[in-house]
């Protein structure tokens, strides 16, 4: 394995610690999960630094890096809310967000060809609502130091930057699927 391959193998093992934290989680092990959860955004941190330190940037791990994320918070937010931590309504908001995304990327990509994601200041808003917002779950239910109205208050939050984060997607991808076609026409 070359050094270049570091990155990629974090985003690796962070993906496969999807599944223990999910089965901790069911399981009401939230110490447990929270140490993995530590583990897996420090990892994240850390496979950025380097690929951007020493240019280890590849094709596959800008696909690996946001995925290990979604798959993380689709998992924890799955059994938060299976086991009514969160409201199951937000959860389905937050899995439709990203499969409309998904969806219009494979779209896009068969429409126009070549796809590059660019996260926008929205959507990277939303992840990181969606993380402190799963932190404070498991954190509440460890401990119970959180004031009464925190969580309410960061559920509405998530879900207006989900909604707000999934039409921004829908619209900005729209509208350069047209020109992208528009152009197809006219050549």
């Amino acid at each position: 394995m070359k050094p270049r391959h570091i990155p990629n193998l974090i985003s690796v093992l962070r993906i496969m610690l999807v599944v223990p934290i999910m089965v901790l989680l069911a399981r009401g092990e939230y110490l447990l999960v929270l140490m993995l959860f530590v583990v897996a955004g420090l990892s994240d941190s850390l496979d950025g630094y380097l690929a951007r330190r020493f240019d280890w940037r590849s094709q596959l791990g800008a696909l690996l890096d946001p995925l290990g994320d979604k798959f993380l918070l689709v998992g924890v937010y799955l059994v938060l809310g299976w086991n009514g931590l969160l409201p199951g309504w937000l959860v389905g908001l937050v899995i439709l967000r990203d499969v409309v995304i998904v969806s219009g990327a494979l779209a896009y990509r068969r429409l126009c060809g070549e796809l590059t994601m660019e996260p926008t200041l929205i959507s990277k808003a939303n992840t990181l609502l969606q993380i402190v917002l799963g932190l404070m779950v498991i954190t509440s239910a460890l401990w119970s130091v959180l004031p009464e109205w925190s969580l309410p208050l960061m559920i509405i939050l998530v879900a207006v930057s989900t909604v707000w984060s999934g039409l921004d997607y829908v619209l900005r991808w729209s509208w350069r699927a047209r020109r992208c076609r528009s152009r197809e026409g006219i050549e």
